[in-house]
């Protein structure tokens, strides 16, 4: 199959911290080279926007901001679409992606946004926010992974953990709008002008980023065994990767034969 387009994680593919993975900037080289079309899909919900593409520019690789598609992006159209105020608990990092939105206050309709707040993971946090949901807040969650890797190369517990806790303690479902949701994809695939069946994606979770990625209809899903992959976590998911390779690099080779 000839692929037109690839969908790319990028913390655990791209790099690790603030270190590029071995032969990962030249890999998304090659795959523009090759003249594919990339967006960049991450779960990152600890740096803002502005900060992910700085980041990228600092390892080589310029991408515009509308390649990059974050779940904190998507909370603000959803919030705007819905007319919903937020109250947030995600990291102070994170806020300036919200800037301009009303805070939460009383008698409105309102959204509890959670993202990865780190030490702001409180239970004074978790308990304000379960408030709200009683007093009929709905749920989103900007993203529902299990675990991450921390930049000590721990994995460590990530925002589904504390998503599950409220959906546990409020009796209401979370709406999730970054990964493994299907809308993230497919939205991610549609800016590009392209079909699911036209792209694959390339990530380092095997559960939100890969089988997500296929139930959303992408034709391919390569899992690398980089960033947070642990071995064997590509077992017993339905649907399954694609391949399993061992880096970006691979994946490049893969993609370009």
């Amino acid at each position: 199959m000839a692929f037109q387009g690839v969908l790319l994680d990028i913390s655990g593919v791209i790099y690790v911290g603030d270190q590029p993975l071995r032969g990962a900037v030249d890999a998304v080289d090659r795959l523009k080279s090759a003249g594919l079309a990339i967006r960049y899909v991450t779960n990152t919900t600890r740096t803002p926007k502005r900060g992910i593409l700085d980041k990228l520019a600092l390892l080589g690789i310029p991408v515009d901001a509308a390649e990059l598609f974050t779940p904190a992006q998507a909370a603000c159209d959803y919030l705007k679409l819905h007319s919903l105020q937020p109250h947030l608990l995600i990291h102070p990092n994170l806020a300036e992606d919200f800037a301009g939105l009303e805070p939460d206050g009383a008698g409105k309709n309102m959204a509890v946004i959670v993202g990865d707040a780190g030490d702001g993971f409180t239970y004074q946090s978790l308990n304000e926010a379960f408030h709200r949901l009683r007093d009929g807040a709905e749920l989103v969650a900007l993203a529902a992974n299990r675990t991450f890797k921390d930049d000590a190369g721990e994995i460590s517990l990530d925002t589904g953990a504390f998503v599950a806790a409220l959906e546990y303690a409020s009796q209401k479902t979370a709406i999730v709008l970054g990964k493994p949701a299907s809308g993230f994809f497919q939205g991610a695939v549609a800016h590009m002008g392209l079909a699911p069946h036209d792209v694959v994606m390339v990530g380092d979770d095997a559960e939100a980023d890969v089988s997500g990625a296929l139930a959303a209809g992408i034709s391919a899903g390569i899992l690398v065994r980089t960033g947070k992959y642990i071995p064997g976590a590509e077992k017993d998911l339905d649907p399954e990767p694609t391949i399993v390779l061992d880096d970006l690099v691979a994946a490049t080779d893969w993609i370009l034969s």
